[in-house]
């Protein structure tokens, strides 16, 4: 009883595993701060609550962890509800513990500093559940709750709020850490009997790996290969995988489409499909960018999340149950005997090599660069990128060895998203290379956490798209019959801004100079803006080399 329950909660995260927190203090949260250092907790200061809301998106998708942030109420609360709501749409395991004032019932006016109508309402509409914590008691099992949900189900943004008067009363120690066991959901024995019958007698059987089916890359139990390499090799089936899912399937795998679905003419392979198996996948709109997959033959959908496997798609045969469990359980009920395809691995390579063609033509000029940058980086590199024409581009054909290593804002779709994750994700990671793309106008949004890469060494490169507009809105509007209207913007010096943050910076004018800059920045203590102009794959190679600034 001898610390406040701020302090008390600091201690809790930290004897739950929590190793990092994200925020901002105010004169409304000051008191979780009492407990932080004493807890042996890293605090990082963001320049702006939505900086460390996606900073801690990108650190919990690095690690695998929950990222948490501590925010005031009310605009605390209001600048990180647009992470909250980009790891909600994109299952990240987000907590965020902010104040709140308390309420108006007891006799407290309005006009109150920081003051909402309805707070915990507003959080609401973001995150998988907002709550206020009523007494010590009820605020340790909220947050025990949201880390036993994190891994029990679905990972998405929680929300405990805590009244000011709570947060500096002193409180009884937190519980101990609950026993938790492995969370898995296993399928139903006579489910996998239907799906081992139906994937077995399939002529073109066609699998789509979305991001909830990331643990198939790993070794499966008691085995020298992965679950999906097992797989595949019993069920030859062309596989096709979602942005969220790039990595799962190995590269060398002949019947793979890549992170093609988008493309509109993929919907003629689902059609050419005697039955379809998607596992971990909402197919949603941004995995599609249609309204049906397009096909007319059986479904199968496995996953962990009710709400996915009874919602878009249309009509399929459900199989609540984690990914890894699945398959282990599909290949004991398979039998020896692999089954026969009557996909073309010829036909798949001519597909793939058209998409890109046309990925090529849709975006000139990107690929070109997006090749460059591929070879400049360590293949373990993990990629934050934002809403930018160069990932949207990129993400499409840019091969991916392993799950987990190229994150994107696909669901909410925010501007400013790359850098400050990629700070979060770089905290995460140590020393393994990170890497931010960013758009010119997207990194505006969020550039002022340049500052918390500059002051924490992190070595960062951070490569800047430029295209001096809005791309994807000004071709969207051209394509609408919408005459061109407010896409085109004036950007800073983008080298001189970078000086004045005090971070290394480069503005390379070919792509023999963006290589070499990219290993210079990988090498640097500290972050580098990598300036890039859209016609940089027009450039001839300057004699010497001296293409940077």
């Amino acid at each position: 009883m001898n610390k406040t329950l701020g302090a008390q909660i600091s201690h809790m995260l930290k004897d739950r595993g929590v190793e990092v927190i994200f925020g901002i203090p105010g004169v409304h949260n000051q008191e979780m701060y009492r407990g932080i250092e004493e807890a042996g907790l890293t605090h990082v200061l963001a320049r702006h609550e939505q900086g460390a809301g996606f900073m801690a998106d990108g650190y919990a998708r690095a690690t695998g962890k929950p990222g948490v942030a501590y925010v005031i109420s009310g605009p605390g609360l209001c600048n990180i509800m647009t992470p909250m709501g980009q790891a909600y749409s994109d299952s990240v395991p987000m907590l965020v513990i902010s104040s709140c004032l308390e309420m108006a019932e007891k006799g407290l006016g309005r006009g109150r500093l920081h003051e909402m109508k309805d707070q915990e309402g507003a959080a609401n509409t973001v995150c998988d559940w907002s709550f206020v914590a009523q007494s010590p008691t009820h605020a340790y099992e909220l947050i025990d709750r949201a880390l036993r949900e994190f891994f029990a189900g679905r990972s998405r943004s929680k929300h405990v709020q805590v009244p000011i008067s709570l947060l500096e009363a002193l409180a009884p120690e937190h519980p101990t850490p609950p026993q938790t066991g492995e969370a898995r959901k296993c399928p139903d024995p006579q489910n996998i009997i239907y799906a081992a019958d139906a994937l077995r007698t399939a002529r073109k059987p066609l699998i789509i790996f979305g991001g909830g089916a990331r643990d198939l890359a790993a070794t499966a139990a008691g085995q020298d290969t992965s679950y999906v390499t097992r797989l595949l090799s019993q069920l030859p089936a062309a596989t096709f995988s979602t942005y969220a899912g790039r990595g799962i399937v190995p590269r060398d795998y002949p019947l793979d489409f890549g992170s093609m679905l988008a493309r509109p003419d993929s919907a003629a392979i689902a059609a050419e499909s005697d039955c379809v198996l998607v596992i971990g996948s909402h197919l949603s709109e941004v995995d599609l960018w249609r309204d049906q997959l397009g096909h007319a033959c059986p479904m199968i959908r496995v996953d962990i999340d009710q709400d996915v496997l009874n919602g878009h798609g249309g009509p399929a045969f459900v199989i609540e149950a984690d990914a890894a469990s699945f398959v282990t359980s599909l290949l004991d009920a398979w039998g020896h005997a692999a089954s026969q395809s009557e996909w073309s691995q010829s036909d798949v390579a001519a597909k793939t090599a058209r998409w890109r063609a046309e990925i090529d033509a849709e975006r000139p000029g990107i690929l070109p660069v997006a090749e460059a940058l591929r070879a400049a980086l360590p293949a373990d590199t993990m990629i934050y990128s934002d809403m930018t024409q160069f990932a949207y581009a990129a993400k499409e054909f840019w091969p991916m060895d392993r799950p987990g290593h190229w994150h994107h804002p696909s669901g909410f779709g925010t501007l400013g998203y790359a850098l400050p994750a990629a700070i979060g994700g770089k905290i995460g990671v140590g020393a393994k290379p990170v890497v931010a793309i960013a758009g010119d106008y997207g990194f505006q949004y969020t550039l002022q956490e340049l500052m918390v890469a500059v002051e924490l060494e992190l070595c960062l490169p951070i490569i800047i798209w430029d295209n001096g507009k809005l791309g994807e809105i000004e071709d969207s509007m051209v394509q609408a019959q919408i005459a061109p209207n407010a896409v085109v913007q004036s950007n800073p010096d983008f080298v001189k801004l970078a000086a004045a943050y005090g971070a290394a910076a480069a503005r390379p004018g070919d792509l023999a100079a963006l290589k070499r800059d990219v290993a210079a920045a990988l090498a640097h203590k500290g972050p580098t803006i990598i300036h890039v102009q859209s016609d940089i794959a027009l450039a001839v190679p300057a004699r010497g080399g001296a293409t940077s600034s």
